[in-house]
């Protein structure tokens, strides 16, 4: 990966933290103030909901950071970059129950069934999404196996010649 493309994903993933921190700053409360007319625990609910959501959006922002990190340092075919790999399925894993616990909580109430609906697919598209992590975390093992493999062959090349 180029240094150019390292950089522009570092701009576009502070972008994001930095919209996202707005978002917790300034659209958070205002949403809560827009909801005074819906109940306390409601309102709870649903700010949590949204926030939790923004959370699992930058836990994976900083992952990326760090893995973009370690393949400037051309360290990414290393067991820690697993730790990373790791937290970011989590975090996918998470927003997508959030996003069906927003359903489950919008569903008994007056919300069209076709919205429910929808949050519902979107929770199962994040879940996909979670999945195909996985399996780049699959890849990334079957390459630092292989990794491995083509140094002891080397190695040994080495000895006998």
């Amino acid at each position: 990966m180029g240094k150019k493309t390292i950089w522009a994903l570092r701009v576009v993933i502070a972008l994001s933290l930095a919209g996202s921190l707005l978002v917790q700053v300034m659209i958070l409360p205002a949403v809560w103030r827009d909801l005074d007319d819906v109940e306390l625990w409601a309102r709870i609910t649903l700010i949590t909901l949204f926030a939790l959501g923004i959370v699992t959006l930058q836990v994976c922002a900083v992952c990326i950071w760090q893995l973009l990190t370690m393949v400037r340092r051309g360290s990414v075919f290393s067991p820690g970059a697993f730790r990373y790999v790791d937290v970011i399925i989590g975090a996918i894993a998470a927003a997508s129950a959030l996003m069906f616990a927003l359903a489950v909580f919008l569903a008994p109430g007056g919300t069209a069934p076709g919205i429910v609906g929808l949050i519902c697919g979107a929770s199962l598209v994040i879940a996909g999404v979670a999945l195909l992590v996985v399996v780049m975390r699959m890849l990334l093992k079957q390459a630092m196996e292989r990794e491995n493999e083509a140094r002891h062959l080397r190695d040994e090349l080495d000895e006998v010649i």
